[in-house]
């Protein structure tokens, strides 16, 4: 398995004022970081690809569905946006040299219908989805699309759900993202939920039940790399935490509160737990 951190823990748009920390992560033991995908040009991220480089890194990147564009929409004109809006992902992906695109680009986060999704919204976004995967081929580019806990959004929350979608994709560079925390919720044994579902799984964060330092809360990582291990997955485990030091993502996250006393506590307690527990 490869280790990852999500610079979501410092910044939506990593610049070279972050530089500092690629090689921080480096020395902790990180194979590689994963870039926010929220804004920019695709020259800024070709940049920042060699940077990493540099310092012996490799990416993956994660973007979100922005408001005004969505995957399941029943507005054609949503449906293009949302395609518009992979396809700058992917473009800005494979500037960066990343070779997984993950996060929730289905739907925009925290728009809810007061149900859960319909036969018509999973066809809309397995076809948005198919053209970009696709798309994303071209670029050698695994797309991994994130199902989010019900608190987070409405259309994708369980593993059975993702797997399922991913196979009305039918796309061999299309996969979800399987995640601790929001499975920390939405599934009862996550173990089961890894075996039953690990040919869909192309991406997999490490995230405490907290959103703090993993191997300090609830999850048990133990069983979950087991699980992983036993199903010989061999991708990127990414750690995904998030503090109270950007105001927007902390709203967006629900992050009330001090979660950690530093981000050293976090990148190098993470990479403790998952040395001990992978292969």
């Amino acid at each position: 398995m490869k280790f990852g951190f999500n610079m979501l823990l410092w910044t939506t748009h990593v610049t070279d004022d972050h530089a500092p920390h690629f090689a921080r992560l480096k020395t902790a033991g990180y194979d590689g970081v994963e870039i926010p995908l929220f804004e920019g040009e695709v020259a800024h991220y070709a940049a920042l690809g060699r940077r990493l480089a540099d310092e012996g890194l490799t990416a993956t990147a994660v973007t979100v569905m922005p408001a005004g564009r969505s995957a399941v929409s029943d507005d054609p004109a949503m449906r293009t946006a949302a395609l518009d809006h992979l396809q700058w992902a992917i473009d800005c992906s494979n500037a960066l040299g990343a070779d997984v695109l993950c996060g929730p680009f289905h739907q925009p986060l925290g728009e809810f219908t007061g149900r859960g999704p319909t036969e018509r919204e999973v066809m809309h976004c397995a076809e948005v989805h198919k053209t970009a995967a696709r798309i994303a081929a071209y670029a050698d580019l695994t797309l991994a699309v994130e199902p989010l806990n019900r608190f987070e959004c409405y259309f994708l929350n369980t593993a059975a759900q993702s797997a399922d979608l991913v196979a009305r994709v039918g796309e061999p560079n299309y996969g979800y993202l399987y995640d601790t925390f929001h499975f920390h919720i939405e599934e009862n044994d996550q173990p089961a939920a890894i075996a039953a579902t690990i040919g869909a799984i192309a991406h997999v964060h490490i995230s405490e039940n907290t959103r703090g330092v993993p191997g300090a809360g609830q999850v048990d990582f133990a069983a979950v790399y087991l699980a992983l291990r036993s199903a010989g997955y061999q991708g990127w485990t990414t750690v995904e935490a998030f503090g109270s030091a950007l105001p927007d993502l902390a709203a967006a996250t629900k992050i009330w509160r001090p979660l950690f006393s530093s981000p050293e506590e976090v990148y190098l307690g993470a990479i403790a737990v998952m040395k001990r527990h992978a292969p």
